[in-house]
């Protein structure tokens, strides 16, 4: 078994990708947005971050959050909103041998990417890059136009233009 290497970083700044277990024609997290949003709020409350961008698509999500001082346990927060998103489904998804066993739904990939955010400029490229990923998946043309985003909030603040990448780019400067 692999010895993943986290850097649990106390009132860090993480960014995250998580996937549906089977990710191909699959739109269950924007299909059951209500409940996954639920589910998020419900584990802020208990267990506090900030989150400072967000993006889901159908078959998975990124997020730029923040952890509050004195606190690393990452972790916990995204065992907790799988578990709550998973239970709130019905039990309709097809499951290994192995997950049965264990007493797994087969919603989720185990494990998620993570990234701790060093600088201001790292922090601008994982924000952008959770923006345009609609437009980067094809889903549509312009970045305001995908409603499951914090791109809306952030253009309210004044973080973005409302027609930043509106699908004019020749270029568009994003993380890989």
């Amino acid at each position: 078994m692999p010895n993943y290497r986290r850097i649990w970083c106390p009132n860090g700044t993480y960014f995250f990708t998580v996937n549906l277990l089977q990710r191909q024609n699959n739109d269950l997290l924007i299909k059951y947005i209500d409940l996954l949003r639920s589910v998020v709020s419900s584990v802020r409350n208990k267990h506090p971050f900030i989150i400072h961008g967000w993006v889901v698509l159908p078959d998975h999500l990124h997020c730029v959050i923040e952890l509050p001082p004195n606190d690393a346990d990452f972790a916990t927060r995204w065992r907790l909103i799988k578990i709550g998103f998973s239970k709130g489904l019905p039990q309709t998804e097809k499951r290994s041998i192995v997950r049965i066993r264990r007493g797994e739904r087969g919603i989720w990939q185990r494990r998620y990417w993570e990234h701790l955010i060093r600088d201001a400029r790292d922090f601008s490229a994982h924000m952008d890059y959770i923006h345009i990923n609609p437009v980067k998946h094809g889903l549509v043309k312009s970045v305001a136009d995908w409603p499951y985003s914090t791109f809306h909030s952030l253009v309210i603040q004044g973080v973005y233009p409302p027609d930043w990448a509106g699908g004019d780019e020749k270029q568009v400067s994003y993380v890989e």
